[in-house]
């Protein structure tokens, strides 16, 4: 609802006072960075210059001292470039809030605060406790939770302000109205390369996820479209503010391929906060797996069965199942059992050990560790033991163990026996076990089995500096994965995002990522997002029906264009040529999804004569969403303007493939075409 023009002149003259307060701010600021860094650097001389007449302690005192004030300066740079980044537009909501005591707050919210010289708050940082109340209540009662408790009191106003270049264009009053004027303005606005942060327009089912404190672990159901990776970079920047000593690096981000990395990289900076570490699973396999040369990406894995290349998909639904988790879990703890010394280590001709305490060192002093690090510690302890607390002998123990050990560090052999023991509930013959154990580059499937192998014998990669991990498109690793994740950070609190919807892994899926929430230490919550911002009304009545939904809330308003279908075409060339045109004459970034990338290929190149247009695929790192082709398994958590899905007429999607379609359909905001 827009105000009236006194009310207008008001907040026009707050928004000088603000930007005059702002201006100052910057000044004194930059001259304090500017300051800071000329008197670093000079301190840093002078200690380099003495040196040489301080003593141990004195050196540390002044280490001490230099690395304190280096941080100082590191922050005022920080906080200047936050002020930096809101100049132009210094807030873009306020509330006035009424406590139970009857005292009056005008808060104004933004994207940093902003303090005057007595030090009163001016600008509120939106992730300060108060400023949850413009997310979550409409007006009348509310209460919010800080440090010293619960503050309970009345919401009295809502305001959002649309701020261009310094200026006030627009000011809105209004409650928790998801159909606000704000909100639907930002979603028919056309979408960017990059994702952008949604700060002036996040909704209260979003806010609980971003805001949540109370649990160790949240787990994220959210339909297509409602925004799971939005909250979840919003999320971050939340904890990055609340919680102490937490940093970007003690943040990873696990993404589905790096087109998607790159598509987010923009939020975290554009929220005043460094971007995090991000990976994916195929990184931590290439890392942890040297016997092989390479390993099969996720998007090659499911484009193997997509594109009707894989030979026995059963036994590579067997190989994702959580049956075969229990199938190794006995096959390796009757491994480790049947270990063992066959003869006495004997070093020098004078240092001897029986295999009996070989043996009972194995299997009782250092059974808290793995397999392989037992023998490290068994050298280490029996060097020390016969060279007075040396090490230096440690590697000859080693050695000499290993000759008398019925068992070695030949993770292929290990995984292969697996397959012929009696723990192994699938039947396969020599040739097709050696098919897939000998080949150069390891089947994805294959590889998350070998990395838990050897991570249960020798240890998964401890990442103790890891804090919180973030986990998007959920439904697509199998709980096998996050067995191994949770091994490997297990110091860390996790958010876990999917859509069970939009699975694309055609062995492996959820009735619920509910299902995770005993997986991981400490308490977990389970939450949904039912809501969904991206599509239109009309393309989500139309994806409903290809999964048979019913419960899809689209929030954008209706634009009376009805998703268009192409069949039998006699000139696909000059059908596609005009479809393209008319959208790229509309909208700013249009996508032709097709079902994998042979047809994406074939496609590129009959069009890349008469158009300019780009080909993506999983390992494409720098893209402009304007005019694309891509396989439907990467373009997932990616959303266009509009979007062509093709697929050949002998291609077609079949019953057990509409989860793709599904995907590649809910990528489209406003106009949708289906060729074939």
């Amino acid at each position: 609802m827009a105000i009236s023009e006194m009310e207008f002149k008001v907040e026009e003259i707050i928004l000088k006072k603000v930007k005059k307060l702002l201006e100052d701010s910057l000044d004194e600021l930059g001259q304090d960075v500017f300051d800071g860094e000329e008197n670093l650097v000079e301190f840093k001389k002078m200690m380099w210059e003495n040196s040489n007449s301080f003593d141990e302690g004195e050196i540390k005192q002044v280490m001490a001292l230099t690395s304190l004030e280096a941080e100082k300066t590191l922050q005022k740079q920080r906080y200047f470039k936050k002020l930096c980044q809101i100049k132009n537009r210094p807030y873009f909501a306020s509330i006035i809030f009424k406590d139970d005591k009857g005292k009056i707050f005008n808060i104004y919210i933004s994207l940093t605060y902003l303090n005057d010289k007595k030090l009163n708050n001016i600008l509120y940082d939106w992730r300060s406790p108060i400023c949850s109340l413009f997310y979550d209540y409409e007006i009348g009662e509310c209460e919010y939770t800080a440090p010293g408790g619960v503050y309970a009191g009345e919401l009295k106003r809502k305001r959002q302000y649309k701020i261009e270049n310094g200026k006030l264009v627009g000011v809105f009053d209004n409650s928790l109205n998801i159909d606000d004027e704000v909100l639907q303005e930002v979603l028919a606005t056309e979408s960017s390369d990059k994702m952008k942060n949604v700060v002036n327009t996040i909704q209260q089912e979003q806010n609980k996820v971003i805001r949540n404190l109370e649990d160790n672990n949240l787990i994220v159901q959210g339909i297509a479209g409602s925004g799971k990776t939005t909250v979840a970079l919003h999320r971050i920047a939340f904890l990055l503010y609340r919680l102490k000593n937490l940093t970007s690096n003690n943040i990873l981000i696990f993404s589905p391929n790096s087109v998607f990395a790159e598509y987010i990289s923009d939020v975290l900076p554009s929220l005043g906060e460094d971007n995090t570490l991000q990976t994916t699973f195929n990184d931590y396999l290439s890392f942890f797996i040297k016997e092989y040369k390479d390993v099969e990406t996720f998007t090659d894995f499911v484009s193997r069965y997509y594109t009707y290349k894989e030979d026995n998909p059963e036994l590579v639904k067997y190989k994702q199942s959580d049956q075969i988790i229990t199938d190794l879990n006995n096959y390796l703890n009757d491994y480790i059992f049947n270990c063992k010394f066959m003869g006495p280590v004997i070093e020098n001709e004078v240092n001897i050990v029986t295999e009996e305490e070989l043996n009972e060192m194995l299997h009782s002093k250092y059974d808290r560790l793995p397999l392989f690090e037992r023998i490290d510690e068994m050298s280490k302890n029996l060097s020390s033991n016969f060279y007075r607390g040396s090490n230096k002998k440690a590697k000859i123990f080693g050695k000499l163990m290993k000759e008398e050990a019925n068992f070695s560090k030949d993770y292929k052999e290990i995984y292969k026996n697996f397959w012929f023991s009696k723990y192994c509930n699938f039947n396969v013959t020599d040739v097709e076990v050696n098919q897939f154990i000998k080949k150069d580059v390891i089947n994805y499937e294959d590889a998350l089995l070998f990395s838990y192998i050897k991570g249960i014998l020798e240890g998964f990669p401890y990442e103790g500096n890891i804090k919180q991990v973030v986990i998007d498109e959920a439904q697509d690793y199998n709980k096998l994965q996050y067995i191994i994740i949770s091994k490997i950070f297990q110091r860390a609190d996790f958010t876990i995002l999917g859509d069970v919807n939009q699975n694309i892994n055609p062995y492996y899926n959820y009735k619920s990522l509910e299902e995770l929430a005993d997986i991981f230490k400490g308490d977990t919550k389970y939450l949904e997002l039912l809501k969904t911002y991206r599509s239109s009304p009309e393309i989500i009545a139309y994806t409903n029906k290809i999964l048979n939904l019913k419960h899809v809330n689209a929030i954008r308003r209706e634009n009376n264009k009805p998703v268009i279908f192409r069949k039998n075409l006699d000139n696909l060339k000059i059908s596609l040529i005009y479809d393209i045109s008319h959208l790229q004459e509309e909208y700013k970034s249009t996508a032709i999804i097709t079902k994998d990338n042979r047809e994406a290929e074939k496609l590129y190149e009959l069009l890349k004569e008469d158009i300019q247009i780009s080909l993506v695929d999983s390992t494409t790192k720098n893209f402009k969403k304007n005019l694309i082709i891509i396989p439907a398994y990467v373009a997932k958590g990616l959303e266009f303007d509009s979007v062509i899905i093709y697929n050949d007429r002998d291609n077609s999607y079949r019953k057990n493939e509409r989860n793709l379609l599904y995907v590649a359909c809910t990528r489209c905001q406003h106009e949708l075409y289906i060729y074939n």
